[in-house]
């Protein structure tokens, strides 16, 4: 049954994310979004339960970086799409769609295997789940910092006027992707804090580069609240500092597992 669950994830993510990019492109009306989240409300069904399927299996969970990388494309788009009536993040949708599609996708086709035991590890369960709310907050984050670039752009460009009338107020882009900062680095020191906690060395070789790029990301996520609060830093610095910090916690997540379970 994961196949039909996952051929209806990526139809209804894409089908909904081709109808957003239509809207935005020919100026239709905000009330014209019901049928796009539907279809996605329906894909992001269908994507939970291929999910179910393709991690909960005997004698554990499948956490291969594919299924991994899929459950966080999950809960950006549930993030994103219970908070699509009173967000500014319409704009994001069908990159989120794009990517959840891509995900659902690598998923199914590429046949990796990573196979746990959580269950006797309830430890190990809440420094994953930390984690994984980390990351996908901060990916977040990451997205408002590119709208708001974009919509800083597009500000400069007076005379043009695509996508024009569907973007967001930039005070309020930028407001949302510094608090959306704020959580994810408060979750990264407590998924870090968590993992010195129940892991038994956060230091030793398979833990260590995971640990140090964790870290070095949690130093540039607290620069760009200072610089925001001390200095008032606003677009450059901080998508910048974004950039990299999503970066880094990316390969401290899913790089050596990327050589371990696909390349080699």
């Amino acid at each position: 049954m994961t196949t039909p669950f996952a051929i209806a994830a990526i139809i209804f993510y894409l089908f909904s994310a081709f109808l957003f990019m239509r809207r935005f492109v020919q100026h239709q009306p905000a009330n014209e979004n019901a049928i796009p989240l539907i279809a996605a409300a329906v894909a992001a069904l269908a994507h939970i339960a291929f999910l179910t399927q393709a991690i909960i299996i005997a004698p554990g969970q499948n956490m291969s970086i594919t299924n991994v990388m899929s459950l966080v494309s999950w809960l950006i788009t549930a993030a994103m799409l219970g908070s699509s009536k009173i967000l500014p993040n319409q704009i994001l949708l069908p990159v989120v769609f794009c990517f959840s599609a891509l995900t659902v996708a690598a998923s199914l086709l590429i046949p990796v295997e990573h196979i746990m035991h959580i269950q006797l590890q309830p430890g190990l369960l809440i420094h994953i789940t930390l984690s994984l709310f980390a990351y996908g907050t901060l990916v977040i984050a990451f997205l408002y910092a590119l709208q708001m670039s974009y919509i800083t752009y597009r500000l400069k460009q007076k005379g043009s006027s695509l996508l024009h009338s569907s973007l967001p107020p930039l005070m309020m882009v930028e407001g949302m992707m510094f608090k959306l900062v704020q959580i994810g680095t408060v979750l990264l020191v407590i998924s870090l804090v968590s993992g010195f906690v129940f892991l038994e060395d956060m230091f030793s070789r398979l833990y260590a580069h995971k640990t140090v790029l964790s870290m070095f990301a949690l130093i540039l996520y607290v620069i760009v609240l200072a610089g925001q609060k001390l200095r008032g830093w606003r677009a450059r610095q901080v998508i910048l500092l974004n950039v990299i910090g999503v970066l880094l916690l990316t390969v401290a997540y899913f790089g050596s597992r990327f050589v371990r379970e696909i390349l080699l």
